[in-house]
Parts: structure tokens; sequence; C-alpha cells
């Protein structure tokens, strides 16, 4: 492109994770204006736009694989400020939903990044507003799109000194998360309403900071049992600076609370004790802090028949997940490398391309999606839509699949491809997977958590 020739303009209304790494897919498309309602914090601090960010984060191989390709050097900066890629399974000690406990084998390729949500706010931050052509607008908020039914071409918003401001653009991205108001800013427009589907378990989160007794440490996690409500689980997650996030969750009846001295009882009491044995005599750096707002909601733009020119909505206010799973900051960076592709060989401008966008930016959400209530939608009251035959065939055979990779590399490998997002769920129907799930029965089940007696004691004190 001429430098007489006027660059394309996008806005990207949130400048979260989703928001970012779209503007970071864009930047060498179009100029970009970010818009964000809050003053972001200067480093790796917690913000009020980001209530969960409290909680155990971790980013998939999907996901590490798509911020390399977005922002290269950037797992290496995470990694050198003290983020971990542990590996899957070799450094976990990991309990699945149907009570079985995987071998840490050490073959597999999968790594998961593993820091707190505030370092890798922080580092993607900075990394993606130090693009020159990248203007942020901070306290900024978006109050209604420009346009119409046809297009879009731009967005009003509000400022502490102005009521109504207009950009112009020749796209709008909308990355707000779960708040997102875009259903009622198309119906503004006339276009009918989005259909959306809420799976609920009910989940609760409650997350306390402990110093780490002891180096390098595995991750744990005990994952809750869908078939024995309610269903209650915990991670340990040893991040940056010597710490161990600790999350423990529970659904209708069997929520954790904010109460410190319930807390390690809480842990104590989740279908194996471990992660209460393992904090028990740790020393607790901060208060609980809860969250309640963990429905897996999806809104179903890309079937709308007519989608305006010049906007895409993508990340959590397509769909948000239970973050239990660990999937939202995965499928926001897969999502991003669709938007690149999309303005690389199509452009942003190109009329008539943006229901064919938000159908490539919505394509992660499907795997990610169909994982979340595979589990949740067993939890009494979940959903006004009880499991279907599919669903309920699909979960028993992922029992099957987890039953299988907990005792068999090859079909561990295999599990992990579909868990991670790199490869559809179909890899679960091949012959890595099903030759030992049919031709077993593999090494037999663990009786406890996988932990090393070296492991254990460098935390367990003697009772």
């Amino acid at each position: 492109m001429s430098d007489d020739v006027a660059r394309p303009t996008v806005i990207v209304i949130g400048a979260g994770m989703s928001g970012l790494l779209a503007a970071a897919a864009l930047v060498d498309h179009a100029d970009v204006t970010l818009i964000e309602r809050d003053t972001l914090p200067a480093g790796p601090e917690p913000r009020r736009g980001v209530p969960q960010a409290r909680h155990a984060h971790l980013v998939w191989t999907g996901g590490v694989t798509a911020l390399g390709v977005l922002l290269p050097g950037l797992i290496e900066d995470l990694v050198s400020r003290g983020a971990r890629l542990v590996h899957i399974m070799g450094d976990m000690v990991s309990r699945a939903p149907n009570e079985i406990w995987f071998r840490r084998f050490t073959s597999t390729p999968h790594r998961n990044l593993v820091c707190s949500r505030d370092l890798l706010d922080a580092v993607t931050r900075a990394r993606v507003l130090a693009d020159p052509r990248i203007t942020l607008r901070q306290n900024t908020t978006a109050d209604r799109l420009a346009g119409d039914a046809a297009r879009v071409t731009g967005l009003h918003i509000r400022t502490p000194d102005t009521a109504d401001e207009h950009l112009a653009a020749d796209l709008v991205i909308d990355a707000t998360g779960r708040g997102s108001r875009a259903p009622a800013w198309l119906k503004a427009l006339g276009l009918p309403a989005v259909s959306e589907r809420e799976v609920d378990a009910g989940v609760a989160y409650a997350t306390r900071v402990y110093r780490a007794p002891a180096e390098d440490f595995p991750l744990v996690n005990v994952q809750a049992n869908p078939a024995v409500p309610p269903g209650r689980g915990g991670i340990i997650l040893p991040v940056e600076n010597g710490r161990w996030i600790v999350t423990l969750s529970g659904t209708r009846g069997g929520e954790p609370t904010d109460d410190p001295d319930a807390f390690t009882d809480f842990a104590l009491g989740l279908g194996d004790p471990v992660i209460g044995e393992l904090i028990r005599d740790a020393e607790p750096l901060t208060e609980v802090v809860t969250t309640r707002s963990t429905a897996n909601r999806r809104r179903h733009f890309e079937k709308l028949r007519h989608w305006p020119d010049g906007f895409t909505v993508i990340g959590d206010a397509v769909a948000g997940y239970n973050p239990v799973y660990g999937h939202g900051i995965t499928v926001a960076a897969q999502s991003a490398l669709a938007l690149r592709e999309h303005a690389a060989t199509t452009g942003v401008t190109r009329p008539g391309s943006a229901r064919r966008l938000q159908k490539a930016v919505t394509r992660p959400v499907a795997a990610a999606w169909d994982l979340a209530i595979g589990q949740d939608i067993f939890y009494p009251g979940a959903s006004d839509q009880p499991p279907t035959r599919v669903e309920r065939a699909l979960a028993a055979f992922v029992d099957r699949a987890v039953a299988t990779g907990a005792r068999n590399p090859r079909a561990l490998a295999a599990l992990l491809d579909v868990m991670s997002l790199s490869r559809p769920a179909t890899r679960l129907f091949s012959p890595a997977m099903l030759l030992p799930m049919l031709f077993g029965p593999g090494r037999p089940f663990l009786t406890g958590a996988p932990l090393t007696e070296g492991e254990r004691k460098a935390v367990v004190q003697e009772r």
C-alpha cells in the first residue's frame, strides 16, 4: 500500500485480552482505536473490569500457539517474568470429573501457560499498546452503534467531558465480554433478536493466595464430578513470585464462602483431600475472594440471516464459559487469528464480507462450548433444556476416553489434543484412542493423587 492511500480504520471496544488480541491481529491492516471504559493499570495489578482475574487461570496449548503467532516473543517474555510452561501431565497432578487420577505421563507434547492473570494481562497489554498504530482511549464508554441494519459506520461514545461523540470507522469490533450490549445495539438498528443459550451449573468460586511452601511444585487439580452433586473441586496453581493461587469451587448447595476459617476445611472435604492437606500448613497472603458469575452463555450472532457490514463480535461477548475449564483466553487468541486471516485475505472494508467474518471468529467457540456444557449440563437446574441423547452419548464416550487416557500415553495425547483446542473433537475417534479403548486394559487405575514422596514431604508436615 502506498503512503498516500488511507488505511482502514477499526474501533475495538474493550481492552481486555480479546480486545488487545483483536487489535494486534489487525494492526498490519488498519489503524486501530481501542475504547476502554476503565483506567488501565500500569503493571500487573488487578483491574475493575476483570473481577475474575483473581482466580486461577491457564492457557491451553492451542492458546499458547495462537499467542505466539499473534505476538512473537510474548510467551518467552512471560516466562522470563516468572510464568511457567507446565507439561501436561508430567508437571500436573490431576483428577478427572469421573474421579480417575491421570498418570503423570511425560511423552505428550502439550504445555499449559501458567501465571497470574494480572501478569498475563500486563505483559500482553504492554506489547500491544507499544505499537504506535494503536490508539488507546481510556475512561470512555461505548454508547451505541452508528449506522443502520445494512452497515455500521462507527460508534457513539461518552467521556467525562463529552456526552455524545461520534467516531467514524470502517469496522467496529465488540470485545466487551459477558456484559456485551451487542444484542440490544443490533436490535436498535432494526435487526432481529439474537438467539442465546445458557447452561449454568451455579458454580461459585473462592480463591486465596498462599506463599508457596515448595519450589517447582506440580499443578494440582481435583475436578468436580457432575454425577455426584453438588460438584466440588479445586486447583493449586503455582505462579510467579513464589505464590500459590488456590481456587475452590462448588455448585448449588455446595458453594464455598469467603470465610477464611472455612477455606481449608472446604478443600479437605473435596472428593479427595489432597488440596486441603497441601495448604493446611501454608501461609496465606490474602483474604478469600469469591465470584458467582460463571454461567456458560452463548449468543448465536452467526445465525442471523442478515448481518451489517462494519461490525464484528468476538471473545466472551460471543460465548463465555465456566472458568474452571480454562478455555476463554485460548478461544480469544484463536478467534483473533481468524480475524487476522480474514483481514489479510479479504480486507476489512469489502462489502458483504462481514457475515463471513462473524462466522470465522465464532468457529473456535464450538469446541470449547461443547467441552464446557458436556459437563455442566448434567448438574441439577443447569439448563431448561435437559441433555439430549446425543449429549448423553458424547458425555459417556468422553468418560471412556478419559479412563483410557489416564492409563495409556497415546490415548492421553489424543485426549489432550482435543482438550487443549489444538485438534477437532474427531481426534477422539482416531486409532490412538480407539485401539487402547477397545483392546486395553492398559495400566491399572491409580488409587490416589500421584504426588511423589519428595513432593508431599516438601509441603505436608507430619502430624
